[in-house]
């Protein structure tokens, strides 16, 4: 498998916008973004989709729920709303296959999602 463009993100070989950074996750703003606030919450581990994890990743995508409410408070969207969404595999929109968290906000969102 090539390397995605969050690894390279991690590494510091492509730019990006960082709003949150530690040892496990790193979280950068979107480049295309669907809403006011569209940040990517990505783990430092590569991790394809959302198949491969295990009981073993428990304590890590609790984290990333955990950051994403951090974040929102932050940003001052978790009052009125936001939406954390992940995609697996290609009918379900992923196009990078190393997994991540969207989180939006800024907007009302309608369901289902466009």
């Amino acid at each position: 498998m090539s390397e995605s463009i969050f690894s390279k993100i991690i590494k510091r070989e492509f730019p990006a916008e960082i709003v949150y950074e530690d040892d496990e996750l790193i979280a950068i703003n979107d480049i295309n973004p669907q809403a006011p606030v569209h940040i990517l919450i990505i783990p430092k581990r590569e991790i394809s989709t959302l198949n491969e994890l295990d009981e073993s990743d428990a304590i890590l995508m609790g984290k990333i729920i955990i950051v994403a409410k951090k974040i929102a408070a932050n940003k001052d969207i978790a009052e009125d709303g936001y939406r954390l969404l992940v995609n697996c595999n290609k009918n379900a929109g992923q196009t990078v296959f190393h997994i991540h968290f969207h989180l939006l906000g800024g907007r009302i969102f309608g369901w289902p999602p466009g």
